[in-house]
């Protein structure tokens, strides 16, 4: 029963999540450092919650771990193509895990190719969640159109399994259209 005057402690569905603040300083300056001033934070802020809600211990039913959902094998090629030592491969340190998702991100951004940065970063999303390589054979079926929603449209058309087309579609929606603009005083985001 809710007295009068008594709200009750529950976060309504458009508020930051209270575990998010603590690190907010460091995702900052993790992301104008690896993408420059101009970083799109807002991105970076809803991708986490949207992995991990923001906890460095989550492990996901299929073994991703730490607050950027990094799996076990992507988390050892990242370190080495970083040249980082095994000991300090460790995706549930948060430090490690705002570096390496920031890092990813913009290593994957780099090789899509879209029309707007929008649909470049909709493919960087996409591929975060499915893998880099179905994006460029679905991208390379559709070629030369490379707008997200034609290459959206070929998903499940390559070596991607049509089932997970509807997850792998839904990851970026739900990062930049639904959770990015909670974080808008975080800095800058992406927009349509």
């Amino acid at each position: 029963m809710l007295l009068l005057g008594v709200l009750p402690l529950m976060a309504t569905a458009q508020e930051i999540p209270r575990a998010a603040h603590q690190y907010r300083a460091e995702l900052t300056r993790v992301a104008h450092s690896t993408w420059g001033l101009d970083a799109p934070v807002a991105v970076f802020a809803a991708q986490i919650e949207q992995e991990s809600g923001w906890n460095p211990e989550a492990v996901s039913r299929v073994g991703a771990r730490g607050m950027a959902q990094f799996m076990p094998e992507t988390a050892r090629w990242w370190c080495e193509v970083n040249g980082l030592s095994a000991m300090a491969c460790q995706p549930t340190t948060p430090a490690w895990a705002l570096r390496a998702l920031v890092g990813y991100d913009y290593w994957l951004y780099e090789r899509v190719r879209a029309g707007s940065e929008f649909d470049r970063m909709w493919a960087a999303l996409r591929a975060y969640n499915g893998g880099l390589g179905h994006w460029q054979l679905e991208a390379k079926n559709v070629f030369p159109a490379i707008d997200r929603r034609t290459v959206d449209g070929a998903c499940g058309k390559a070596r991607r399994s049509p089932r997970h087309c509807a997850e792998n579609l839904r990851y970026p929606h739900r990062i930049l259209l639904v959770l990015q603009p909670r974080y808008e005083s975080w800095g800058r985001g992406v927009m349509e």
